[in-house]
C-alpha cells in the first residue's frame, strides 16, 4: 500500500487563504495588505487581483483608473505579460498597454481630422478579452462600441463585462456575418499574424465592413520589428511563421507575420484601390507595429 500527501501550498496559495479568511471576518484592512502580497505571486496573481477588485478593497485598480479592471483567466494577451521576463508588474503593465493604445488611436484619427471622441460606431475586431476594450468604453460608452472576434469566449467576456455588443467572427474571411457598417473599424495586430492566402482577403472585407466616409484603421510588423527579430523577407516583403502568443487559434491561421511597406501598399493597390490610404505611420503602435489608416468614400 502507498499512501499519498497533498504537495504544500505556494506562497501565493497560502497569503490567497489567509486573504480570504480576513475578508470572511470583515477585516478588510487586513485583507488588501495580505492580498496584495498576493497580487505579486504569478501563480495566483489573477485569483488575487480579482478579490482585490470585487471587494473594493485598497489598492484596487478599478478605483486609480475609473475603469472596468477585470481581467479573463483566459486572456492570453495577459499571459504574454504574466511569462514575460521584462514586465515586472503584469497587473499594471496589461492595464497601461491598453491605455497606451488608446493614446495612439486618438494620435492616428487626429492626424485625419476624424476625432475618435466624434466617432459615433466603432468596431474592435480582432478585440481579444478586452485589454483594450475596457478603455474604449471608458472613452466613449459601450453603446458606440462593438466587438468581434474568434474565440467565443472572448466575445462573451466583452459583453458580460463592459456592456458592449459583439459578434463571433471566423477562421476564413468571407464567413464573417456582419450586423452592420461602422464609422471605425479598428483592427490591432491582426495583420501581424495572417498567412499570406487570407491577408488580402481579411483587408477585402474588413474594408467593405466601414460606413461610407469612415475610416479603417490596421497595423502590420513592419521592417523596424523584422530586423529586431532578426527575419528576412521574401522578395514580395512577407514572412510568416507558424507560432504566436494565443493558446486558443491554429498556428497556420494566426502565426506571426513580418511585412514591408511596399507589400502593405500594394496589398492595398489591388484589393481596395491605393486613394483609399489617407494616413500611414511607421512603428506607431508599440513603437514597432507600422499603421495604416484608409477612408471609404
Amino acid at each position: 500500500m502507498t499512501s499519498t500527501s497533498e504537495s504544500p501550498l505556494t506562497l501565493g496559495q497560502q497569503l490567497l487563504q489567509e486573504g480570504r479568511e480576513l475578508l470572511s471576518r470583515g477585516d478588510r484592512v487586513a485583507a488588501a495588505q495580505v492580498l496584495a502580497r498576493a497580487r505579486n505571486e504569478r501563480d495566483v496573481v489573477l485569483t488575487a487581483h480579482a478579490l482585490i477588485e470585487t471587494n473594493d478593497l485598497v489598492g484596487s485598480f478599478t478605483n486609480v483608473m475609473g475603469l472596468d479592471c477585470t481581467i479573463s483567466e483566459q486572456d492570453d494577451i495577459f499571459g504574454f505579460f504574466r511569462g514575460h521576463h521584462s514586465s515586472l508588474n503584469p497587473l499594471r503593465d496589461y492595464l497601461a498597454d491598453g491605455w497606451r493604445t488608446l493614446s495612439e488611436l486618438m494620435l492616428l484619427l487626429e492626424a485625419v481630422d476624424q476625432p475618435l471622441l466624434k466617432t459615433q460606431r466603432v468596431l474592435e475586431f480582432a478585440s481579444g478579452h478586452g485589454r483594450f476594450t475596457r478603455h474604449l468604453v471608458k472613452a466613449l460608452g459601450p453603446a458606440r462600441v462593438e466587438v468581434s472576434d474568434v474565440v467565443p469566449s472572448a466575445i462573451s467576456f466583452s459583453r458580460e463585462t463592459f456592456g458592449v455588443n459583439g459578434f463571433l467572427s471566423a477562421s476564413m474571411p468571407e464567413a464573417v456575418q456582419w450586423p452592420g457598417r461602422y464609422d471605425l473599424v479598428f483592427v490591432l495586430s491582426l495583420f501581424s499574424h495572417l498567412p499570406r492566402s487570407t491577408w488580402s482577403r481579411w483587408l477585402k472585407v474588413l474594408y467593405e465592413s466601414v460606413a461610407p466616409g469612415g475610416l479603417l484603421v490596421f497595423s502590420t510588423h513592419g521592417t523596424k520589428a523584422a530586423d529586431f527579430d532578426h527575419v528576412t523577407l521574401d522578395p514580395e516583403g512577407y514572412f510568416f511563421a507558424a507560432s504566436s502568443e494565443s493558446t486558443a487559434i491554429d498556428e497556420q491561421e494566426y502565426g506571426t507575420t513580418f511585412t514591408s511597406e511596399a507589400f502593405v501598399l500594394a496589398r492595398i493597390a489591388e484589393t481596395v484601390g491605393a486613394d483609399r490610404l489617407v494616413h500611414k505611420a511607421p512603428v506607431h503602435f508599440w513603437n514597432h507595429q507600422d499603421a495604416y489608416v484608409l477612408r471609404r468614400p
